[in-house]
């Protein structure tokens, strides 16, 4: 029976997903939202936190400021309550309302960005606050999950090693690409393994990450509006970009076998059946991981309703099952490629 003292103390590491009678083609999902901040961002948080500690940039009078989509700022949110520092999460309009009230409920004080930068879009706008704020007040504490190497490094650490210790003969692996630290952390790792494996980036439609044209994005988590410091593409074999509304399809279509997944775990899940479906005509099935960054009760009001996803993609997004198994009994208002790179 584990005993914990802090929330950062516990996190489910080997708990995997067979995802083979729901997509059609074997797929072994981690799992990595079984913590206290509910997402794999608890691992870079908890890292970054760390080293800064150790470094001395974090005193007792020291303010936690960071810019975020979500995930990061609740994980920050879990540990500075823990710990008793104060938290600034900078973060925009396109935050899910579950989250900002979980990181209130903890004691975080949020600022939401709803103008983008001329360059850079809302994150580049995020940052800018963030950088005005630590300009005004020396308290201020910028972790900046942006350019941290502990943010990938945590990842080095645990999350690679936790899956090569499950699947000794992997062969493929699917990381989703938002600030690219667990796909920095984990391809890093797998680079100088004792077998080749083939690592797989998935990013959304509409994402620059890959040098791709930029576009609207409407469900936080992965892609970017600037290219992230962290990445080494050298480190990636191949890039799927998938489309928000094969993200959603791809969350109702997990949710109707009884896993409630967020939108970055839709993608990744929908990217890596892509890929699989194309190399379905292989002699012997790869041995194939997702990373699952993510659960879906932040996404009840935006993926799962289906008055938001009509709104924002149209009536066909959703076919007749879907539709029927995700309305609300009272209809309410809701708010109105792949690209084949290098391989071993």
């Amino acid at each position: 029976m584990p005993v914990i003292s802090t929330p950062q103390a516990f996190n489910q590491d080997d708990l995997y997903v067979d995802l083979e009678a729901i997509i059609g083609h074997r797929l072994f999902l981690k799992c990595e939202g079984f913590n206290f901040a509910g997402s794999i961002k608890l691992k870079a948080a908890a890292e970054m936190v760390e080293v800064a500690e150790r470094e001395g940039r974090l005193t007792s009078d020291s303010i936690l400021v960071e810019s975020s989509s979500g995930n990061l700022g609740v994980a920050l949110s879990v540990i500075a309550a823990s710990k008793g520092y104060r938290f600034v999460c900078v973060t925009d309009s396109r935050c899910n309302l579950p989250t900002r009230l979980l990181m209130e409920a903890l004691g975080s004080q949020i600022h939401i960005i709803t103008e983008p930068a001329p360059e850079g879009g809302l994150l580049a706008a995020r940052i800018n606050h963030v950088r005005a704020l630590c300009a005004s007040d020396d308290r201020y504490v910028w972790l900046n999950q942006y350019t941290n190497p502990s943010n990938h490094m945590a990842h080095f650490k645990t999350t690679a090693p936790a899956i090569a210790r499950d699947f000794p003969d992997l062969d493929v692996l699917f990381v989703g690409a938002g600030t690219t630290g667990t796909l920095m952390g984990c391809a890093r790792y797998f680079r100088d393994w004792c077998r080749p494996v083939h690592i797989v980036a998935v990013d959304s439609e509409g994402s620059v990450t890959f040098g791709d044209a930029p576009g609207r994005r409407m469900i936080p988590g992965l892609g970017s509006s600037v290219r992230p410091p962290l990445l080494d593409d050298s480190y990636v074999d191949e890039v799927i970009h998938v489309n928000e509304a094969d993200t959603i399809r791809t969350c109702h279509r997990l949710a109707r076998h009884g896993f409630v997944f967020g939108g970055s775990t839709g993608t990744v899940v929908s990217g890596a059946s892509q890929w699989l479906s194309r190399h379905s005509g292989r002699r012997r099935q790869p041995t194939a991981v997702a990373i699952a960054p993510d659960l879906g009760e932040r996404y009840l009001e935006t993926i799962y309703q289906t008055n938001w996803v009509q709104d924002l993609y149209g009536d066909n997004t959703l076919d007749r099952q879907e539709v029927a198994a995700h309305s609300p009994a009272v209809r309410l208002p809701g708010p109105s490629a792949l690209r084949t790179g290098r391989c071993h």
